[in-house]
């Protein structure tokens, strides 16, 4: 099938089984393979696969079930999320720390008072709104950059998207990585380290990795404060989004929000917070209230990776438990001047390396080194056969079948299990 061709098909098949209550196994298993080619899904087995395909058909059930009750304000579609159970999705992408949530002290500050807030605002009209990016499971780290985003263009006139890899890698005295976090303790880590590096100098790879201290100390983008909205107070909330971007706390594990395609969202869903997402603005349609939610699932979930959710629900703690745990950063400081280019690295007297690569000595007599060569990467541990090297985050040299390890607790792993090849040898003069 012409990739070109897939999404009209199965968008084709969507509006006819979709509309239909009762679609055959047959219907079900075209749409599957449409969806399939669409997403590009493949499966390591015929098994897995037809696990998938029955997951896919009870999600089809819930959707065509939703999508036939003529009173909702939003619709359900088989997204990129439609192949996993609710138990999955549940699993991986969430990020809210719970425990996070109940040690943090509330750090008040009444948000500045925007006399005429107009009916609607929309901060991606405004350029303060990065790419829809794709978090796997830190949606912490995700949401607090998106706000440093924010804050930052308002500010400076500059739109830089953020690390999420380095919040990830190197925010470890509260927040835990992958396995969860909150927005504060991000803030406060970027106040502490003096400012925060840019994704494409130190970029998302999906997973927590060791802290790369040569990045953490690109500081680019910095902010001076932070400040939370106090909870389930919704008029403040608004001052503040009328303001800049506001990363919120919301339930998000509710299997409607997982296959959630368009329309104002109203739940039902519990308060109980797992979940982090970025508010970007607010307005009204057909008399409902509501907020433009950024999120972190890609551009293939909801409308292009956002969702409208409704305001002024009657709820205090607003639908998803929105108004609950609501938090910016404040920017006041320019940011420092961009770093001068790395010149050249000085081995010994008359010896250089370029800029990123690491001097290694290859020939030492008596504690003096009188040859030297270059590695290849920055920050380099070089290996003691004097002819190879590794890098920083993998400084276990085994040259006798040429790989780099790492030892995380009682494990040791090499970067050629990650199907990466590091060990190099020294370039030559």
């Amino acid at each position: 099938m012409e990739p070109l061709f897939a999404p009209f098909l199965l968008s084709f098949l969507l509006f006819f089984d979709l509309s239909s209550s009762a679609a055959s196994p047959s219907h079900i298993s075209q749409l599957f393979e449409s969806w399939c080619d669409q997403h590009g899904k493949t499966y390591s087995s015929v098994e897995e696969k037809s696990y998938r395909l029955s997951v896919f058909q009870d999600n089809y059930a819930f959707v065509t079930q939703h999508n036939d009750m003529s009173n909702s304000s939003y619709s359900l579609a088989l997204n990129a999320l439609a192949d996993l159970t609710n138990h999955e999705f549940k699993a991986s992408r969430l990020g809210l720390s719970a425990a996070a949530i109940e040690f943090r002290r509330p750090n008040l500050r009444e948000p500045d008072l925007v006399r005429d807030i107009p009916a609607s605002l929309d901060w991606r009209n405004k350029g303060a709104v990065t790419h829809v990016k794709d978090q796997a499971s830190a949606c912490w780290a995700f949401a607090a950059t998106g706000a440093m985003e924010g804050v930052n263009e308002i500010v400076t006139g500059s739109l830089v998207s953020l690390s999420e890899q380095e919040l990830v890698d190197c925010d470890r005295t509260y927040n835990t990585g992958c396995e969860g976090g909150l927005m504060d303790y991000a803030y406060q880590f970027v106040i502490d380290n003096h400012g925060i590096d840019t994704e494409q100098d130190y970029p998302y790879q999906g997973r927590q990795k060791t802290c790369n201290k040569h990045k953490i100390n690109q500081q680019v983008v910095t902010i001076d404060d932070y400040a939370d909205v106090p909870m389930n107070n919704e008029k403040q909330l608004l001052q503040a989004v009328a303001t800049q971007p506001v990363s919120v706390g919301i339930c998000g594990s509710e299997r409607a929000f997982q296959l959630y395609s368009k329309g104002i969202f109203t739940g039902p869903c519990s308060t109980s917070l797992d979940h982090a997402v970025l508010i970007v603005g607010y307005g009204s349609e057909n008399g409902l209230d509501y907020w433009i939610v950024k999120n972190s699932w890609g551009s293939r979930w909801g409308m292009n990776g956002y969702i409208h959710m409704i305001r002024n629900s009657g709820n205090s703690e607003g639908v998803c438990g929105i108004n609950m745990l609501a938090s910016y950063p404040i920017k006041t400081s320019p940011n420092p001047p961009p770093p001068s280019p790395p010149g050249p690295t000085k081995c010994g007297f008359f010896t250089y390396c370029s800029a990123g690569e690491t001097c290694c000595c290859k020939h030492r007599l008596f504690g003096i080194c009188f040859s030297w060569k270059c590695c290849e990467l920055d920050s380099a541990v070089c290996c003691k056969d004097n002819r190879h090297c590794c890098p920083h985050d993998y400084p276990m040299c085994a040259a006798k079948n040429n790989q780099c390890f790492k030892r995380v607790g009682n494990a040791t792993i090499t970067e050629a299990s990650e199907k990466k090849q590091y060990f190099r040898k020294f370039s030559s003069w």
